[in-house]
Order: C-alpha cells, then sequence, then structure tokens
C-alpha cells in the first residue's frame, strides 16, 4: 500500500508540475500577444515610410473616376509630406482590430475617425483633435412621410432617448457608440437593447441598413450621419444622444516623437484654410456626396475604375501588363477623357501623338479602342527596348518613362548614370536621378547625353504617380493576381 501510494503521490507531482508548465508557457504566449511593438519617429524615418492604416468609408478613403480620394487620405498626404515619408496606406477590413495592428508593430498610425475615450485610451495615444462631433440616433421616416402632417411624422418617431426604453440599436461592439448606448441606458434608468454588428461594416454602410429598414435604429457621429442624411432624406438624424466629443487619429503608447510631429502637424494644418476646405469637401459638399453615391465608378459601389475597364483588361493582357497598372496611366494621360488634348497634339485616352499614331495603324485617335490598341503597341515596342532590365518593375518604369518623355531621353539618363558610378539598370534613386539631371545644362551638355535637354521632373513625376495610383488600384480593385505575380514577388523583395 505504501509503495502505491508513493507512486500516486509522483503522478500526481509530476501533473501538477506539467500543469504549471502549462500555465506558464500560456502566460507566456499570453504577455507576448499583448506586447506593444515599439517603433517611433526616427526609426520611421530611417526606412522612409509611414505606414497608416485606415479604413474604406465614404469619408475616410475611396476610389472615384480612377482618383483615390477621401477626408483621412488627404490628410494622411499632407502629413506624410510635412514629415517628408512616403505614404504607404493600410485598409483594415475589421474596424475592432484596427488598435492590434498598431501595437504588433503592422501600422505606424490609425487614420481613422476615434472618439477618444478613457478606455480607449488604456490600448493607445491619441493625437490632438481633428474636429468635435456628437452623437445622434439615426432613425428612419415611415413609409409615407412625404404625405402625412408634421404633427402626425413627429408622433412616428422617436424625439427623445427615453423613448428608446425596450427598444433595440444596431451598432458595432467595439464602438464608442456600443459604450454610449450601455451609459444611456443608466442615465435614463432603463434597458435599450444592442444588437451587436461585425467590424467590417463602416458606419455609412450601417447607416444605408438603416435607410434600407434592415435594421431600425443605429447610432453615428453627427457629421457622417448629416453627410449620408443628404443622400437618403428619408432618414432621420435629429435626435442628439451625446455632448460633443473629440475626434482624432491614434499612435502606439511610447511613440512620443510620432506623436509631438502629428501633434504640431495638426496644429499647423488647423490654422490654414486647407484644412476646412478639405473638411467641408467630404462632410459638407452634400451635391459632391450625392454624385458620388450615384455613380458606377465609386468604389464602394463597384469594383470599377471606369467605363473602359474592359477595353483596358483586354489591351493589357495583349502585352501582359496588370490591367490595374495601364488603367493608372491611362488616368495620367487623359483621365479617361477620350476627347483629351494636349499643347503638342497628342490626343485621346492614352494622347498618342497623330505622327505615331500614323505609324502605328490608328485612324481615328479619339476612338477609345483605336486609342488603347495604338497605345499598348507602341507600350511593348518600348518594354522590348528595354528587354535587358532584369528587374520586372524597372522594366516598367523604364517604359513608361520612355512613354512620357521618348525613348532617347531615357537611354541618355542610364548613360549619364553609368559615368556617375548610379546602377544604370535600376530606376529608383538611379536613372530617375538623371532623369531629373538632364534639366541642367551641365548635364545635358556632356557628351555621352545625344538628345539633349528634357524637362526631367516631368517622366520622374510621371512614373512616381502613376504607380503611386496603381498601389491605390489594387487596394480597391481586387484581381486574380496570377498575371502579375512576379511582378509582385518583385516588388516585396
Amino acid at each position: 500500500m505504501k509503495s502505491a501510494s508513493n507512486f500516486l503521490l509522483c503522478v500526481f507531482t509530476l501533473l501538477a508540475l506539467s500543469m504549471c508548465g502549462t500555465q506558464e508557457q500560456n502566460n507566456a504566449e499570453d504577455n507576448e500577444n499583448h506586447v506593444v511593438f515599439h517603433k517611433d519617429l526616427a526609426t520611421i524615418q530611417h526606412h522612409g515610410k509611414l505606414r497608416a492604416l485606415t479604413t474604406y468609408s465614404a469619408t475616410s478613403y475611396f476610389l472615384y473616376r480612377g482618383a483615390p480620394m477621401g477626408f483621412e487620405y488627404e490628410l494622411l498626404e499632407k502629413f506624410a509630406d510635412y514629415l517628408d515619408l512616403e505614404l504607404e496606406i493600410v485598409v483594415t477590413d475589421n474596424i475592432d482590430s484596427m488598435f492590434n495592428q498598431l501595437n504588433q508593430g503592422d501600422v505606424d498610425l490609425i487614420a481613422h475617425g476615434f472618439a477618444i475615450t478613457g478606455e480607449r485610451k488604456e490600448n493607445v495615444q491619441f493625437t490632438d483633435y481633428l474636429y468635435l462631433v456628437n452623437q445622434v440616433l439615426v432613425q428612419r421616416k415611415p413609409q409615407n412621410w412625404r404625405k402625412i402632417s408634421w404633427s402626425k411624422l413627429e408622433s412616428q418617431l422617436i424625439k427623445d432617448p427615453i423613448e428608446l426604453i425596450g427598444d433595440t440599436i444596431s451598432v458595432r461592439r467595439n464602438s464608442s457608440y456600443f459604450t454610449r448606448i450601455e451609459n444611456l441606458s443608466e442615465e435614463i434608468g432603463g434597458k435599450i437593447y444592442i444588437d451587436t454588428l461585425p467590424g467590417n461594416l463602416s458606419t455609412d454602410e450601417i447607416i444605408k441598413m438603416v435607410a434600407d429598414g434592415t435594421i431600425k435604429y443605429t447610432v453615428a457621429d453627427n457629421n457622417i450621419a448629416a453627410i449620408n442624411a443628404s443622400y437618403y432624406p428619408e432618414l432621420d438624424i435629429d435626435v442628439p444622444i451625446s455632448f460633443s466629443q473629440r475626434i482624432a487619429w491614434a499612435v502606439r503608447p511610447g511613440s512620443e516623437e510620432l506623436l509631438e510631429a502629428a501633434n504640431s502637424w495638426i496644429a499647423g494644418m488647423k490654422k490654414k484654410q486647407d484644412y476646412y476646405v478639405i473638411y467641408n469637401k467630404y462632410f459638407k459638399n452634400k451635391r459632391n456626396f450625392s454624385r458620388r453615391v450615384k455613380s458606377d465608378f465609386y468604389s464602394l459601389n463597384k469594383n470599377k475604375i471606369s467605363q473602359y475597364d474592359e477595353l483596358i483588361q483586354h489591351y493589357a493582357n495583349q502585352i501582359d501588363w496588370d490591367w490595374r497598372l495601364l488603367a493608372s496611366l491611362i488616368y495620367q494621360e487623359s483621365k479617361f477623357e477620350t476627347n483629351a488634348a494636349s499643347w503638342s497634339s497628342a490626343a485621346g485616352l492614352m494622347q498618342i501623338m497623330p505622327e505615331t499614331a500614323a505609324e502605328l495603324g490608328v485612324e481615328d485617335i479619339e476612338n477609345p479602342e483605336e486609342n488603347l490598341r495604338g497605345g499598348t503597341k507602341y507600350l511593348d515596342q518600348l518594354g522590348r527596348s528595354f528587354s535587358h532590365i532584369p528587374d520586372s518593375i524597372d522594366k516598367l518604369k523604364f517604359t513608361m518613362a520612355a512613354f512620357n518623355c521618348g525613348i532617347g531621353h531615357v537611354y541618355d539618363a542610364q548613360r549619364l548614370a553609368s559615368k556617375r558610378g548610379l546602377d544604370s539598370l535600376v530606376w529608383d534613386n538611379n536613372v530617375e536621378e538623371m532623369i531629373l539631371a538632364l534639366s541642367y545644362p551641365a548635364n545635358y551638355n556632356d557628351p555621352v547625353v545625344y538628345y539633349g535637354y528634357v524637362r526631367g521632373l516631368e517622366p520622374f513625376t510621371y512614373v512616381s504617380q502613376i504607380w503611386e495610383r496603381y498601389g491605390h488600384y489594387r487596394q480597391f480593385i481586387k484581381e486574380d493576381e496570377s498575371v502579375v505575380a512576379e511582378l509582385l514577388d518583385a516588388e516585396n523583395e
């Protein structure tokens, strides 16, 4: 019996030690999952890129008629310029995960309209506020609201938050709206039920659900509610349920330098008219909002860039280009306007010169299909001239530069790069610097330069802006990446 007891004691001891070890391992994993990644402004500047997290919405970031737009987008562009950094926008598909993405080091900044709350301040640091809002109830007017008297309409709507007792409001779980409804229930001494919605729904989408009758009520910031109600007149947004709240962006705890820079920039922006022009553009301009919401070329409606998408896809496939890159080039050339013409007589979607059009067999330069056929054929010819470029992305950039300023000037820039000890087969920070240098006599008079002066800023900017816009197109327009897998792999190296 004694030996059996000793055996059982040993077994229990081993089990206990094993459980302790497992618990310690689990605790370590939990702690690791909650560790805040540390990277401040100096490190960000060393890498040369500001990674900002935002959301697709009708006010934050979207694509309209081929151009990236949005309140957060425009301010981020200005903030990145202020820091002299390249901007990389990262879009989340779940608002509830934004703090985790920030604190795990996936991004440097959250550019989203967060209400500053005590609970949130336990996880992130907030910038100075960008603007003030108060939260309002969003409800749908009755079907026949246009035909009934004002008094009858009023009787069928919530006019005071106390009337919400026993009713249900639909909001995201991790939103400030959820917390406000809980507090409101306490304040009015009656239960308001909360229908929790998933974090991948934007406030605009939830407001539309009220307009469509999918849900009964929601809560939104008054500026977002007002711009949406301008398109959905059946919505009532006249019942406030909160005092003023500060809306701000967020950085990681410990990012004191970045926070200080952001606050300094915000203070300066608020003194400029530009800030209020941008704010009014997205939260006050009802006509433009209505025009966007009705458009087929609004990324929150359809997966389209322009009315020529199918043609662009067809001709992009002919030359093995990602059609979104070709679309970005066409936007740069003409903004998809077939009757666009330049001072140099270039015309059509791809702004082909008349003599080039004749060589390419283009009879009607303003005909979209003929213009695209000729323009892509010319791009393909240029691309073959750079077949010796080993990197696929560099080859594309050389091709685009040649399309803009002529292949001779690009060859000049390559020869000048070699003479100056730069890599003549690499565009970024090498040949692009020499294309800029060809604006100056000391460079365009160099014996290795055959084609003379070129206004180098134009091809430099041309390539940069097309590639940046292509990044936005890839964010919004998701495609089968198999055709360009090699290109994307090269970009990530």
